[in-house]
């Protein structure tokens, strides 16, 4: 018991982090899911914004995005490499159809090709369930965060659609 909260415990209020991951860069026209699709392949979570110079640590990357593309992207980078390990994320492949992940890992910046190409540079591992699902499979409050469009990184701040994540996970998820 915590007396603080007023004797509630503490696991209840914990509420499960579940994010809109589009992969969609700002900087070049791709096929939308490319991004995805580049991801899920690499075992990757990840955002835009490439950077003139590779940089070695996350203040350096921060520090650098800020510079190039302003302070929300310095702002926006933080938070996605301060993301917990285990917060899931959702992202919509090429085929329209969406798959499951959970951040494993912590940020780095992917300078490769195949980063280049999607303009995904910004990257955490991830762990991604084995199969993809369909639109009427995924939890309402999920899809309407990609139905509302955009390129951000989003939260998804609907509690039916962080259970049913979390179920979806445990019937999917690889056992071992």
């Amino acid at each position: 018991m915590w007396p603080a909260l007023g004797g509630y415990r503490t696991d209840v209020l914990v509420r499960t982090l579940v994010f809109r991951a589009p992969m969609r860069a700002r900087d070049r026209d791709v096929p939308e899911g490319a991004g995805a699709d580049f991801g899920v392949a690499h075992g990757l979570v990840g955002t835009g914004d490439a950077l003139d110079v590779v940089p070695a640590t996350l203040d350096e990357a921060v520090a650098a995005a800020t510079d190039r593309h302003g302070e929300k992207a310095g702002r926006m980078l933080r938070g996605f490499a301060s993301i917990p390990d285990g917060a899931f994320v959702w992202t919509r492949h090429a085929d329209g159809r969406l798959r499951l992940g959970r951040v494993d890992g912590p940020w780095r910046y992917d300078d490769s090709p195949a980063a280049h190409a999607v303009g995904i540079h910004h990257v955490r591992p991830t762990a991604w369930l084995p199969r993809a699902f369909e639109e009427e499979r995924v939890p309402a409050g999920v899809r309407a965060t990609f139905d509302r469009g955009g390129r951000n990184l989003q939260r998804t701040h609907d509690e039916d659609a962080e259970r049913a994540t979390v179920a979806l996970w445990d019937v999917h998820a690889p056992v071992g």
